[in-house]
C-alpha cells in the first residue's frame, strides 16, 4: 500500500513539474512572439510609409520631358506587386515561409525600381533642381534607411524567439502549442550592387572630309 501511494506521489511530483515547466515555456514563448509581432508592425509601418510617397515621386517625375518610360512603368508595377504579395491578413506573414518570401522578394523588386529612377534622374538637373524633387528624394532616402534598420531589429526579434523555441525542453510543447518559427529576411547578394544604368546618346556627327582634326594642346614651355 505504501508503496502504491509513494509512485502515485512521484507521478504527481512529476506531472506538476512538467507543468511547471510547459507553462513557463508558454509564457516565455508568448513573450517573444508578442515582440515578434510588434516589430513586424514596425517593418509594415516604414514599408507603408514607402508605398505613399511613391504616387507623388512619379507624379512629379513625369513632369521632366522624355524622362524614361520604362523606369517609370517599373516603380508603378512594382509597387503594385508588393501590394497584390501581402494578404489581407499581413501579420500573419512572418508565419508563414511563402507568404514571407513573396512578400521579400515583392519589397527588394520595389527597392530596385526606386534606386534605378534615382540614378536615372541624375541625368536630369531641370528635375533635379525642383524643390519638389528634392523633397521626395530626402524623404525616399530616409524611409529606406529606417526600413532597413526595422528589418535588422524584427530579424534580432525573431531570431531570439525560434532559438528559444528550438531549445530544451520547449521544443517538445511549441509545437504543439501553435509556436511555429518565424521568418527572416535575408540579403539579395545583387543588393550590395549598384544598379546599372546605360544611357544612350546621340553619336558626334561625322567631320567633313578634308577638314583638319582636332589636336591636343601643346604642353606650356618652363621659363
Amino acid at each position: 500500500m505504501k508503496k502504491g501511494l509513494g509512485c502515485l506521489a512521484a507521478v504527481v511530483v512529476l506531472v506538476v513539474i512538467l507543468a511547471v515547466v510547459a507553462a513557463g515555456s508558454y509564457n516565455r514563448l508568448v513573450g517573444l512572439s508578442q515582440a515578434v509581432d510588434a516589430q513586424w508592425a514596425q517593418v509594415e509601418s516604414v514599408y507603408q510609409r514607402r508605398a505613399d510617397l511613391i504616387p507623388n515621386l512619379v507624379a512629379t517625375v513625369q513632369g521632366a520631358a522624355n524622362f524614361e518610360k520604362s523606369t517609370l512603368e517599373a516603380v508603378t508595377k512594382a509597387r503594385a506587386s508588393v501590394g497584390q504579395a501581402a494578404p489581407p491578413n499581413a501579420a500573419s506573414i512572418p508565419n508563414d515561409p511563402a507568404a514571407f518570401a513573396r512578400f521579400q522578394a515583392a519589397q527588394d523588386q520595389l527597392s530596385g525600381a526606386l534606386s534605378r529612377l534615382l540614378v536615372v534622374a541624375e541625368a536630369y538637373p531641370d528635375l533635379k533642381a525642383t524643390q519638389n524633387f528634392r523633397d521626395l528624394q530626402a524623404q525616399l532616402e530616409g524611409t529606406e534607411n529606417r526600413i532597413s534598420v526595422e528589418r535588422m531589429r524584427y530579424n534580432d526579434a525573431a531570431r531570439e524567439y525560434n532559438t528559444a523555441r528550438q531549445r530544451f525542453p520547449t521544443a517538445l510543447v511549441a509545437g504543439p502549442m501553435g509556436f511555429h518559427e518565424k521568418g527572416y529576411f535575408k540579403a539579395q547578394p545583387e543588393a550590395a550592387q549598384a544598379p546599372k544604368v546605360q544611357f544612350e546618346f546621340s553619336p558626334a556627327p561625322a567631320l567633313p572630309a578634308g577638314s583638319p582634326r582636332a589636336l591636343p594642346a601643346a604642353p606650356s614651355a618652363r621659363p
